[in-house]
């Protein structure tokens, strides 16, 4: 019998017991690659922001940048993202300035029809005086929205006028060169929004 492809009971336990030690010993380690490394995801963009200045893609260079597409009409989960997005980074400049410096949220509107320069500025600043929000063309948003793999569809009327769009809900956290790095876990709250972002954030 081979006793290495057959290990006694002893043996096994002396193996898990050396396996946990060293997980123990990487606990709180970071991943040594980002989860969405060299995903194909972002790209430059033209856009408007609330004071109506053209804002591009490349105007965030050297900074981490935090991206979520949504719309200010939406009902509930814009607004709670959005919420614990703000929160997370809160807390992530209460305990490390540094790092919270180095970052810029920025919300991207989905809804160009009603989301008007001073409408995002206004829905943006609601949660953060840090946090940009930008608008443009459907034309424009449409290729933003397809450059960061957003979906998004105009819904049917609403009763008392108006509608809602459907989309995905991702927040991105890229790199200082705008490649992309990880999602933030906003349905976790902000604490893990901010545990994520020190993970990553150098």
């Amino acid at each position: 019998m081979n006793r290495l492809n057959n290990p006694s009971p002893s043996l096994t336990a002396l193996f898990a017991a050396v396996t946990l030690a060293l997980a123990g010993c990487n606990a709180g380690a970071p991943a040594a690659e980002p989860p969405l490394a060299g995903a194909d995801i972002g790209g430059d963009f033209a856009l408007t922001s609330s004071t109506g200045e053209t804002v591009r893609w490349s105007d965030f260079a050297g900074k981490y940048r935090v991206v979520y597409f949504g719309y200010a009409f939406c009902p509930d989960i814009c607004p709670t993202d959005m919420q614990r997005v703000a929160q997370g980074l809160k807390v992530l400049k209460a305990d490390d300035p540094d790092k919270a410096a180095k970052t810029q949220p920025i919300f991207i509107t989905i809804d160009p029809e009603r989301d008007t320069p001073e409408v995002v500025g206004e829905f943006a600043a609601a949660f953060s005086p840090d946090i940009i929000g930008l608008t443009g063309t459907p034309e424009q948003i449409a290729a933003a929205a397809k450059a960061f793999r957003v979906f998004y569809a105009k819904g049917e009327p609403v009763e008392g006028g108006g509608y809602l769009v459907d989309h995905s809900n991702i927040v991105y956290l890229f790199g200082p060169e705008g490649e992309p790095l990880a999602t933030l876990p906003v349905d976790e709250g902000a604490d893990a929004v901010a545990a994520e972002l020190d993970k990553w954030v150098s």
